[in-house]
């Protein structure tokens, strides 16, 4: 079955061969080795969806002169450099593919028919083809497919103009060679202007094939790669775009109108270039003004450049391959091609004879020349190109540099015969690294030379064809680029494009997408809180977390260190308060210690009035500790410490109610229990020690510590509580202890009491819960430097609420109500206290 394929397919490419011979134009010189050429002289045809006869059209000068360049290229190392490869003469066949897959195919199996075997399946392996490297194609569709069907013969293919990124690829392009730069580092270059320009939304135009379709999704990558270049809209062209009918005109419309609309700054054009005169002559009718970047398919056309209205299309920036003269190939043209013929110059010359009696009145500048007028040589020489020229003939220099490698040719002779093969060839070729006239050459392992790019600039001013297309830059494949400064500042300095979309904003604002219609216009906006932007379009940044942002939003400032200050007004009220609760707790202490004996202190608690004063004492001092900037130490000690010493406090109250109650309780059962509990000291200990159990494993695992909360504008430095469960703890205990004195002092309210103490007390603890219980929900909603402040003024007033209304009577009776602060005294008012209840008192 595979034979009998082989068989079929072979039958087929020779049925192919024989029938469209007669009509490829070509033409062939016999030499030693033969060179083979693939020239699309024809840059259309007309070829559609219905099968039928296929022709060529669209005949172009250049196309024609690329040809000759190789003619004269051959011609020259046959003649006038002999000694580059000494007795042995090249030859060539050069074909006509119409810039036409199918007859690329059919041209290219004419190159390699002699190298066909029927009897094995396409190329055997101990014959060799005629044609031992191709030159060509131009269009990179095309030489995809010339490529895979040459390397199965191993024959080199160097192509002068196709760029392609896939043609890099080797394992699928084995034997494919280019003197031009592939289309990996044009779209890099494309990118690179368009940062360089400042260009932030642009539009891009592909087509259909390989050339047009891989190099628009290379620019699309690397845009996007970019972040600050927006794609307005990507427009990939049909293959019937180029032809005139109906599928293309309303296919031109569309375009038109996308274009129209678009807010893009810069349009990139990379397709063929039979595509771009149908769009380039649409943007002159539609007046469409708009700056384009040119692929180098088409940025070096001087048809395009010298197009009557050029200017109405806008303003035209482009890519090409550095460009170089062929030495000596201009005055060969204008020579008459020094008396060369070949069929295709008898093909031009039959069709644009010579005008033997030119005076002058032709114009050279004409876009288009019809069928049968005379043409002046020195009009031809204008269509010369300087960069596909020029790669066409770095290819014939470079198949010759490798020839002389595998045949070991000096001046004088080559050690080996021409019995190579196109493999050997290959390797060789693959391996030249010199230097043609001013151009070094050599190739990477995917086939790719090491050439750059000129930028190209058109200058619709100039007064001549050949000023109209300028050299402005270069770009190298390192990513080096050189444009002018004065354009670059230009561009710079636009801050709002022809499309109403800005570019550029003032300090404090960003660029952003607003409007959804407008795909790819921003607008100024404003930097959000704790955001800036020094302008220029540049994005909005967070300051630090040290920093907040200026109320122009374009810096950062520092942020205010805040904290309790002992400057505040508040402040300094309570450190008042303060002072004057620690002089008036010294002055009872001295007091108690003064009347220490007398029935009034004992009714106090004795000693035990001592210890509530040192713990009301250590208070007052602990609210020092809340203002001024937090430390380890001052966080450690506020709210731990104050709640061991309200908790002493509180119990030695405790234990004088204890006192009071089992002094006056007659339930012989109920003042047995009592009595029980009637150790003052071991009261004490026991309930401040249970505090003590709570607040010591509080400071040490969960220590208050200082915390910094960022604030907008400033950082608030505050004690953290460590741990809320052992703060509420702490409070719900103090809370429980006072709850507990005052229902004793309230029960206590009807026992004789001549200095009031159990109501004193009562009241006392009343205002500790009630302040305690107003703290807590202020505490939780106040944010900022005044919550420790009210922490401060909570323990003041609990401080205050004991020594005022529990201690401060007792003082005044000891000053200036010395006659009740006799046994006698209170023994008097127990008598008549229990003989109004009618119950007789034993003195």
């Amino acid at each position: 079955m595979s034979t009998m394929f082989c068989l079929g397919f072979v039958v087929s490419v020779m049925a192919v061969l024989s029938s469209g011979d007669n009509s490829l134009l070509n033409a062939y010189v016999p030499g030693d080795i033969i060179i083979g050429g693939l020239f699309p002289l024809h840059l259309q045809t007309n070829r559609t969806t219905i099968p039928g006869h296929v022709s060529c059209s669209h005949y172009d000068f250049q196309m024609f002169l690329q040809s000759q360049v190789m003619i004269y290229a051959i011609r020259e190392i046959n003649g006038r450099m002999p000694k580059l490869l000494p007795n042995i003469t090249l030859g060539y066949h050069i074909y006509d593919t119409c810039g036409d897959v199918t007859f690329a195919i059919r041209a290219t199996l004419q190159l390699v028919k002699d190298w066909l075997d029927p009897q094995i399946c396409f190329f055997p392996p101990n014959t060799q083809p005629n044609t031992m490297a191709v030159i060509g194609e131009r269009f990179s569709e095309v030489s995809i497919a010339v490529s895979r069907v040459i390397a199965q013969s191993s024959v080199t293919q160097i192509s002068y103009a196709s760029t392609s990124e896939l043609l890099s690829r080797k394992l699928k392009f084995p034997t494919f060679l280019r003197t031009i730069s592939s289309d990996e580092y044009q779209t890099k270059a494309i990118a690179q202007l368009v940062r360089e320009f400042n260009w932030q939304t642009v539009a891009i135009i592909g087509s259909d094939d390989e050339y047009g379709k891989y190099g628009s999704d290379r620019l699309a990558h690397h845009f996007r790669e970019m972040k600050d270049v927006c794609i307005e809209f990507i427009d990939i062209l049909p293959g019937y775009f180029s032809q005139n009918n109906s599928q293309t005109h309303k296919r031109m419309s569309v375009l038109v109108n996308n274009v129209n609309k678009s807010t893009a700054e810069v349009i990139i054009l990379f397709t063929k270039g039979s595509n771009v005169d149908v769009i380039i002559e649409a943007a002159i009718k539609h007046m469409l003004n708009r700056t384009w970047i040119a692929s180098d398919s088409w940025s070096s056309s001087t048809k395009l450049a010298t197009l009557p209205g050029i200017e109405m299309a806008g303003q035209v920036y482009g890519f090409n391959s550095q460009r170089n003269a062929v030495p000596g190939f201009k005055d060969y043209v204008t020579s008459m091609f020094n008396g060369t013929t070949n069929a295709i110059l008898d093909h031009h010359l039959s069709h644009y004879p010579l005008c033997s009696d030119w005076s002058g009145d032709v114009n050279c500048s004409r876009s288009k020349h019809e069928s049968g007028q005379c043409l002046d040589l020195s009009c031809l020489a204008n269509h010369i190109d300087q960069d596909e020229t020029h790669n066409i003939y770095l290819a014939v220099h470079v198949i010759v540099e490798g020839i002389r490698r595998l045949l070991k040719c000096d001046n004088q002779r080559c050690e080996r015969h021409v019995d190579f093969t196109p493999l050997e060839l290959l390797m060789e070729i693959k391996k030249v690294n010199f230097t043609v006239d001013t151009t070094h050459i050599f190739f990477d392992v995917n086939g790719d030379p090491s050439l750059g790019y000129d930028i190209l600039y058109w200058d619709q001013r100039a007064k001549t064809q050949q000023e109209r297309i300028k050299i402005i830059g270069e770009y190298w494949p390192n990513g080096n680029i050189r444009v002018p400064r004065d354009i670059v500042l230009k561009m710079q300095r636009v801050k709002v494009t022809a499309y109403n979309c800005s570019k550029t904003c003032p300090p404090g604002q960003e660029l952003k997408k607003q409007n959804v219609k407008l795909h790819c216009c921003s607008d100024c906006v404003h930097c959000a809180e704790g955001e800036f932007s020094v302008g220029q379009g540049e994005e909005c940044r967070r300051c630090s977390k040290n920093e907040y942002s200026s109320p122009d939003r374009d810096k950062c400032l520092e942020k205010k260190i805040e904290f309790l200050d002992w400057s505040n007004v508040f402040i300094i009220i309570l450190s008042t308060l303060e002072g004057l609760g620690i002089i008036l707790t010294l002055v009872f202490a001295v007091l108690f210690a003064i009347y220490h004996g007398t029935p009034i202190v004992k009714a106090v608690g004795g000693y035990l009035c001592f210890l509530e004063l040192t713990s009301l004492l250590i208070c007052f001092c602990l609210t020092f500790s809340f203002p001024g900037k937090p430390t380890d130490a001052s966080c450690m000690i506020g709210m731990p410490l104050f709640g061991i010493a309200f908790s002493l406090c509180i119990s030695c109250i405790l234990a004088n109610l204890l006192q009071i109650l089992v002094g006056f309780m007659f339930d012989l059962k109920t003042k047995t229990w009592l009595n029980k509990l009637n150790h003052p000291l071991a009261v004490v200990a026991v309930v401040t020690g249970f505090q003590l159990a709570l607040c010591v494993p509080w400071m040490c695992l969960y220590p208050p510590l200082p915390e910094p909360t960022s604030l907008p504008k400033s950082i608030l430095l505050q004690c953290h509580k460590g741990s809320t469960k052992f703060f509420i703890a702490m409070l719900g205990y103090n809370a429980v202890l006072a709850l507990t004195c005052f229902l004793f002092a309230f029960k206590g309210k009807q026992l004789p009491d001549l200095y009031k103490n159990a109501s004193l007390i009562t009241i006392s603890m009343l205002l500790y819960l009630i302040i305690w219980v107003l703290f807590i929900p202020i505490y939780i909603n106040l944010f900022g430097v005044y919550k420790q402040a009210i922490e401060s003024a909570a323990i003041l007033v609990s401080s205050y609420s004991i020594l005022c209304c529990h201690l401060a009577p007792k003082c005044y009776i000891m000053v200036f109500k010395k006659e009740i602060n006799d046994e006698k005294a209170i023994t008097e008012y127990i008598r008549k206290h229990y003989e109004e209840k009618g119950i007789t008192v034993v003195q």
